[in-house]
């Protein structure tokens, strides 16, 4: 049995920090003692930015997204193409298409995906909502940004499923070839997606 090197409070910060993703035990403890030692330049600022964000960080009650006001700042950008919605299956990934500029276009966060294995069935996710708000007009095309991974493809049939009353265009992300990929690297699935979903030169 090892020896504590600190305190229980500096212990119980590591213990947190090892539960981000990206950090384990080691890193948790590097980025610890990173804290302590900047005390006035970090630990106190950082301290106070979790104090507000857990006072004022909501989740949008229109899309999913987390911000500081419901609806979010994207549901009320009036400059935002109201006709498309784009579907993510969390925030992390509308934050990485907004990085991206990808789109200019209204988004839907649907809180994971379905899973059997997970014990993750459509009341789980926010596909009720996505179809309500395609269902009240206005909306022309939803464009399915899943991941391309099984649970993926199976939630984004699911909502192809439940779109197909209302009438509405879905599309969803093209897949194959990545941008400044080599063929000899990839693998067959994503050789074979990119041939299946071949365009015009």
């Amino acid at each position: 049995m090892s020896r504590g090197v600190a305190g229980p409070e500096i212990e119980h910060l590591v213990q947190l920090l090892a539960r981000l993703p990206g950090l384990g035990p080691r890193s948790a403890r590097r980025a610890a003692l990173h804290l302590i030692q900047k005390k006035d330049q970090l630990l106190v600022p950082l301290t106070r930015a979790m104090e507000a964000a857990e006072e004022r960080v909501v989740v949008c009650s229109e899309c999913g997204n987390i911000d500081t006001a419901d609806p979010c700042s994207i549901c009320t950008d009036a400059r935002r193409d109201p006709n498309a919605i784009v579907v993510v299956e969390d925030v992390a990934d509308l934050w990485a298409l907004e990085r991206a500029a990808a789109i200019n276009a209204r988004y839907h966060v649907l809180g994971g995906t379905l899973s059997a294995l997970d014990g993750v069935g459509p009341d789980d996710l926010s596909i009720d909502r996505l179809v309500q708000r395609v269902a009240s007009g206005g909306v022309s095309e939803v464009i399915l940004a899943v991941n391309a991974t099984v649970d993926g493809q199976t939630t984004a049939h699911f909502i192809t499923d439940q779109l197909a009353p209302t009438g509405v265009k879905v599309s969803r992300l093209a897949h194959g070839v990545p941008v400044g990929g080599e063929l000899d690297y990839l693998d067959e699935g994503t050789l074979s997606a990119a041939m299946r979903s071949r365009t015009p030169f």
